[in-house]
């Protein structure tokens, strides 16, 4: 491809997905899912104006590391440690009820296989896109509604976080059994030995970012070198511990989440990632899609897999909240709050496209989790608390 090609597919890519971000939220839907719209208009379904490409593949790459690197710097450490056992075992049913849920979907519509067949993680796969919990959509409506800091916010915010982690592991190691020949004590040892490494190095570097950002705050070289963290950690995370390149960007982010100027870091990498490099990824995503292929089957699995997401993530985070004290409308707040997808699902979907673990077709039921969840989620919560208030 050469560069004037390069130049005016950038161009399309931008323009149009800025202009149906900007449709999507003016309808009061993610930015994103118009950003995903975009791709299917210019690629391959419909306009073929742009069509998929190793350059853009690249670009979209270091679109989800910018992502997970941002996604990591809004880590809150301090609240992590804070929220104490019952968040952490409401994100620990967050995870694992999708989890099971997904994969059992899949194994309805495509046959159970042999446990530890290709296809038996192909299938875990699906479930574990469901793990991913997106809670931007449900934080503004908390805000609106006044209930952020309450006690239902507080937790259903601080069980997101803890769930994103969890979720990130898990995608790790299923995308470690990638390679049939892989067992799994040696993709367990790998992820293991990954986030001791990561521990032992994150505390140095750490220290030295806290030094360099009390003698030079606010100064463009602290987000530069913290990008540069987080390329060197997705490398190392994927060429010598086999661990998902994401994963190494989002440790960076947690490693520097913690500074005084983390909030300037995620601003200035944001700036590059709302501009360029997060639509290309975003698009990618609607380029990747051929909505010519679909059929019964992956639309009837679309519903399906929507139908799961909600209802898995209610059923696992409500009813263990139920069993942890709270009551049954409380119970069904955190449940609520806690179903919406976003950015993380569609990078676990891409990640499991990458390494061979899922058709580009399934795309389509991504796209409409993220939609239906965002739309739904805001009016169901507004309906609780109006209907049973949250106690002062």
């Amino acid at each position: 491809m050469d560069t004037t090609e390069i130049l005016r597919q950038l161009a399309v890519i931008v323009v149009a997905a800025k202009f149906f971000g900007l449709v999507a939220r003016k309808i009061h839907a993610p930015q994103v899912a118009g950003e995903i719209v975009a791709g299917l208009m210019i690629g391959p379904s419909l306009l073929g104006i742009v069509q998929p490409s190793d350059f853009l593949s690249g670009m979209a790459e270091i679109g989800v590391i910018m992502l997970m690197f941002t996604a990591g710097l809004g880590t809150d450490i301090k609240q992590l440690k804070e929220t104490g056992i019952k968040a952490t075992v409401i994100a620990c049913a967050g995870v694992f009820v999708p989890l099971v849920c997904g994969t059992i979907l899949y194994m309805c519509f495509y046959g159970f296989p042999a446990v530890g067949s290709e296809a038996f993680y192909k299938a875990v796969f699906i479930g574990t896109i469901l793990t991913a919990t997106s809670v931007s959509i449900t934080v503004e409506a908390l805000k609106e509604l006044g209930h952020l800091s309450g006690v239902i916010g507080t937790t259903i915010m601080s069980a997101a976080i803890i769930d994103d982690v969890i979720g990130i592991i898990v995608l790790t190691i299923v995308i470690g059994f990638k390679d049939p020949s892989a067992d799994i004590v040696s993709v367990i040892l790998h992820t293991l030995l990954f986030f001791v490494f990561a521990i032992g190095v994150g505390i140095i570097i750490y220290h030295i970012f806290k030094w360099i950002d009390r003698r030079y705050p606010h100064t463009r070289r602290i987000p530069i070198m913290g990008m540069a963290l987080a390329f060197i950690l997705a490398y190392i995370a994927d060429s010598y511990f086999s661990v998902a390149d994401i994963t190494g960007a989002y440790i960076a982010g947690v490693i520097l989440s913690s500074l005084d100027d983390s909030d300037y870091i995620s601003r200035r990498v944001d700036i590059n990632s709302y501009m360029l490099f997060g639509p290309v990824f975003f698009c990618s995503i609607g380029l990747q899609t051929d909505v010519r292929t679909l059929d019964s089957t992956i639309l009837l699995f679309s519903i399906g897999f929507v139908a799961v997401g909600l209802l898995s993530k209610i059923l696992g985070c409500g009813g263990i909240s139920k069993l942890m004290g709270y009551t049954w409308a409380d119970s069904f707040k955190i449940g609520v709050g806690m179903m919406t997808r976003g950015e993380v699902a569609l990078i676990v979907a891409q990640r499991g496209l990458a390494a061979g673990m899922m058709n580009q077709a399934y795309f389509t039921a991504v796209i409409l989790l993220i939609i239906v969840s965002s739309i739904t989620t805001p009016i169901v919560l507004k309906i609780l608390y109006e209907k049973y208030p949250e106690a002062a």
